[in-house]
């Protein structure tokens, strides 16, 4: 499990900010309650003494807690964190913003404890300030997830004033978005691609009069790869996933494979290293798709 790269509805912008938020609030009122029973507290709102102090605080928090989602954000497609890693820089956070509050607690007149011990102290109540709301956070996000996986899974379930087909012969392919509401159900003959922007998704498609279009919803990209998994759409690289039915070439290029679609306005697709394996495997079989190299 450690070693399993973390999902990206985890690491996602609005996942990001949705933690984020979600932390703050429960550390504000966790250590508002945890005030009383401590003898190193000097957390205050209102009119306490030590407004200036919280705040000055809370707004360091704050501020690395931001600055480090927005660095995992960057880095994220690059680094591919496993759940080991995702921790780790999770307890990074917490040991600087233990350490924030190790600084201005020494400082403060009537605090006998040396530093070690004031630091050892922030840190358990700093674990539990924001450990319990990035585990709730992303037990939040995967069952939002895998809800809109179910829902696509079983889109052959979608009232329709068509005649009624075997399980197998499901002729549409219907997106709902994150909130589940059904969105688009559209036959694979005019689906082309579906391109990745960000927590949205475009998906590309030739009307009835053969004019392409793209429809924008909010769905992830990976929900719609695995709830179509051994179906006619698979992913070709981070960004895309399309319709290899819509193929008409794969060729081989100096830095790899792309793939060309059956409409010359739309341009070849690139194949990266991580889905090389799973589109050259469908294409065994289909040998005069392959170009051979000059």
């Amino acid at each position: 499990m450690i070693d399993k790269i973390v999902p990206e509805y985890i690491l996602g912008k609005y996942q990001s900010i949705g933690t984020v938020t979600f932390s703050t609030l429960f550390a504000l009122i966790f250590l508002n309650i945890y005030i009383p029973f401590s003898e190193t507290a000097w957390f205050g709102l209102g009119g306490s003494a030590m407004f200036g102090r919280t705040i000055i605080f809370i707004v360091i928090s704050i501020a690395i807690l931001i600055s480090s989602r927005m660095i995992l954000y960057q880095v994220k497609d690059f680094l591919k964190p496993t759940y080991f890693e995702y921790a780790a820089w999770c307890l990074i956070e917490i040991i600087l913003i233990s350490g924030v509050y190790t600084w201005i607690t020494t400082d403060l007149p009537g605090i006998h404890e040396n530093g070690w011990t004031i630091y050892k102290r922030s840190f358990l109540y700093v674990l539990i300030a924001l450990g319990i709301p990035y585990i709730l956070s992303g037990m939040y996000f995967a069952i939002i997830e895998k809800n809109n996986t179910i829902r696509l899974m079983h889109y052959e379930n979608v009232v329709t004033d068509e005649p009624v087909k075997s399980e197998k012969s499901v002729s549409k392919i219907t997106l709902f978005d994150n909130s589940g509401a059904l969105k688009m159900s559209i036959s694979p003959e005019n689906l082309y691609y579906i391109e990745s922007d960000d927590n949205y998704i475009k998906v590309w498609y030739t009307d009835s009069r053969g004019h392409m279009q793209n429809y924008m919803l909010r769905c992830r990209l990976k929900t719609v790869e695995e709830s179509f998994k051994d179906s006619g759409l698979i992913r070709c690289n981070r960004k895309y996933i399309v319709n290899l039915a819509k193929v008409s070439m794969l060729r081989k290029e100096n830095d790899g494979f792309v793939l060309d679609l059956c409409n010359e306005a739309i341009p070849p697709l690139p194949v990266t290293k991580t889905y090389v394996d799973s589109v050259l495997g469908y294409f065994t079989e289909q040998e005069p798709l392959l170009e051979p190299m000059e």
